[in-house]
Order: structure tokens, then C-alpha cells, then sequence
């Protein structure tokens, strides 16, 4: 088993990486909740069939009582309506505060159980089961858990960090090949900001079969590079926000489809594109060293780069980003492959530069 320990004192947590895992979870997660008795499980209605029985079983086996709460799949999901209805079931439940959530699933799980668990009694301990690879590699490690508004995406939210995080590859085996593509987006992007030397490892493996061969590796690869940047930046505040490249932009994608048409993997890879082709228009990239390498990279992976947005949904998409300060927005470029470089400016600046390349 490969484990990575994200250092953040009190509320420090293991990421654990083996095949087979989930029927271990049960050992696992009484390491780091030993006075838990009940564990609320909070899966979708396509993962629940797959592996909710083996998780119980293991969870049962380890002497937990369980209760499981099966949601509609989709990013629909992630709202208020929901949340609240998951309070609900979760005292009727009879949880307590020395209780726990488990997130078995894949990142709109993982947001909304962590937003549940966030909140619930001011506050339990909360595990994640990712089984998608976007989870896997990111949205489950770091501790943003969160909901959508009618606003945009994931504007209701908290850091709350899981107690472990426990990742079984052969999850993997059951995504289609959207799905796993959508995921493969996180993955280029790790490469992009961070590691060209995983940027280029991925150039030479452009496919399913070839990751999955290399799937350890891969996953490791990217929850160092995530855990490096959450122990300097747990909030947000500074350097994390290099892990949002190419999501200022994709996020727009993902309004002007209705969180429906494209999927958050397809538009941050058509959002790292955008990203690139604006810092090259302002002189932040050294050279376009990379730009049709990550183009011919996503188009081998069944990925979207460039996406059609209505401007104004643009417009609105940056004046709610998260990055945003008054007037001013965090946009993250590349100053090379494998390099970002966080860019503080006026969003009309951004505007007017999107202009320009999109012939606005």
C-alpha cells in the first residue's frame, strides 16, 4: 500500500492508495475514528450498486453500525435542496457528534457529504472513499467540500479535512471512458503546474490502458503535488490557488452548459487552453513552449480545447470567482511547462484580453 501523510497538525490525515481497499476500509477508518459507532454512508445512485455492499460489509465487519444515503448522480446533486434533505436522514440516522460520514464516490459525493459532515452538529469527522479518478487525484484530497448556487459553482462551501482518505484503483475498472477522461484532465493539469517531467511521462502514455498500467504512480504523483501545495496553503490564500488552472475559465464552460452539456474535466481542459493562449497574449509565458503539446495531449485523451461561451456568461463566471478581491482577480498561467505562475489583475483587464483573442 502506498501512503502519503498530509502534514497539517491537528488535523493532519493519510492518503492510503492499494487495490482492494475498500474491503479494508473498515480496519482503516476504526485507526483514525475509534470512538465512532455509526457511520453515514453517502453515495449516488451509480455507485451504489457497484460497491456500497462491500464497503458495509467491511464497515460492519470492523464493528460500525451503518446507515447508507443514496443520492441522484450528477452535479444537480450538489445543492441545497439536497443537503438539507441529507441532514435530515443523517439525525434520523442518530448521529452524534462522535459519529462520522464516509463519502463513497466520486467528487460531487465527496462535496456534499463533506459539506454535510462540515456542518452536521456543528461538525463530525468525515472519510473519503473516492472512485472516480478526479476524485482520486483531486477533489478528494485538501478538504474544500461544497455546493452550488444559482449564482455558479461551488459558492457554498467550507475546508474541512477528512480523517483518511482511502483509494481503491480498481474503482476504475467501472468508469466509462468519459468519465475516466474527465478525470485525466485533473491529472495534465498536476503535470502543467507543477512536474514537466510528469507532464511529458503523460505525453508518452496518451491513453486509457497506458495510465491504467501506471496508475499507482500516477495517482501518487499528483496527491504529492496537491499535498505539497494544501501544507503551504491549506485556506487558499496563496500558492494553492495554482491548483485552479485552467478553472476561472472552464468554470464559465461548465455555467454556460447548465453543469449539464460539458463536464468539469471537459472544461477545465478547454479553460487550461484558454488559460494558456491569454498569458501568451500578455507576455506572461517565457514562449508557447507547450501549447500544442497539451493540445495534441487532450485531444489523445477524448478531451475538449476550446469551448463556444456566451460572453456575458464569461463576464459573469469571473466576477463571482472565488480568486476575486474587489476589482482585482488571481489569474494562474504558465510561465513554462510545468511552472504556474499566479497573475494578480483587474478582471476589466482579463475581460479585455479575452476580447481579443476571442474576437469579441
Amino acid at each position: 500500500m502506498k501512503t502519503l501523510s498530509i502534514d497539517l497538525g491537528p488535523r493532519s490525515y493519510d492518503i492510503h492508495i492499494a487495490p482492494g481497499l475498500l474491503d479494508r476500509a473498515g480496519e482503516e477508518i476504526k485507526k483514525v475514528c475509534p470512538k465512532a459507532k455509526r457511520l453515514a454512508i453517502v453515495t449516488d445512485a451509480n455507485v451504489e450498486p457497484l460497491y456500497s455492499a462491500r464497503v458495509e460489509d467491511s464497515l460492519e465487519a470492523a464493528g460500525f453500525d451503518t446507515g447508507l444515503f443514496t443520492g441522484p448522480a450528477g452535479e444537480g446533486a450538489k445543492c441545497a435542496t439536497h443537503l438539507a434533505a441529507l441532514w435530515e436522514a443523517m439525525m434520523e440516522f442518530g448521529l452524534t457528534r462522535t459519529d462520522a460520514v464516509v463519502a463513497l464516490g466520486g467528487g460531487v459525493v465527496g462535496d456534499l457529504a463533506g459539506f454535510a459532515a462540515a456542518t452536521i452538529l456543528r461538525g463530525v469527522d468525515f472519510i473519503q472513499i473516492p472512485t472516480t479518478l478526479l476524485a482520486q487525484v483531486d477533489s478528494s484530497v485538501g478538504g474544500k467540500v461544497a455546493i452550488d448556487l444559482a449564482h455558479g459553482k461551488n459558492l457554498a462551501g467550507a475546508f474541512w479535512q477528512p480523517k483518511v482518505v482511502l483509494m481503491d484503483p480498481e474503482t476504475l475498472n467501472t468508469l466509462d471512458d468519459k468519465t475516466f477522461s474527465d478525470g485525466m484532465a485533473e491529472v495534465v493539469k498536476y503535470g502543467c503546474i507543477s512536474d514537466r517531467e510528469f507532464f511529458d511521462f503523460l505525453v508518452s502514455h496518451p491513453s486509457r490502458p497506458e495510465i491504467m498500467a501506471n496508475i499507482e504512480h500516477v495517482l501518487y504523483t499528483c496527491c504529492d503535488i496537491k499535498r505539497s501545495v494544501v501544507e503551504e496553503d491549506e485556506r487558499d490564500t496563496g500558492r494553492r490557488m495554482i491548483l485552479n488552472f485552467g478553472h476561472t475559465i472552464g468554470h464559465a464552460y461548465e455555467l454556460a452548459g447548465h453543469y449539464e452539456e460539458w463536464t468539469h474535466g471537459q472544461a477545465v481542459a478547454a479553460g487550461m487552453c484558454a488559460a494558456l493562449r491569454l498569458g501568451l497574449d500578455l507576455g506572461v509565458m517565457d514562449s508557447d513552449d507547450g501549447i500544442q503539446a497539451l493540445t495534441d495531449l487532450l485531444k489523445a485523451l477524448g478531451l475538449p480545447t476550446q469551448i463556444d461561451c456566451p460572453w456575458e456568461t464569461l463576464v459573469k463566471a469571473i466576477g463571482l470567482d472565488k480568486k476575486s478581491e474587489g476589482s482585482d482577480i488571481t489569474m494562474i498561467f504558465l510561465k513554462k511547462m510545468g511552472q504556474a505562475l499566479p497573475t494578480k489583475m483587474s478582471k476589466d483587464a482579463v475581460l479585455k484580453h479575452l476580447q481579443a483573442i476571442y474576437g469579441r
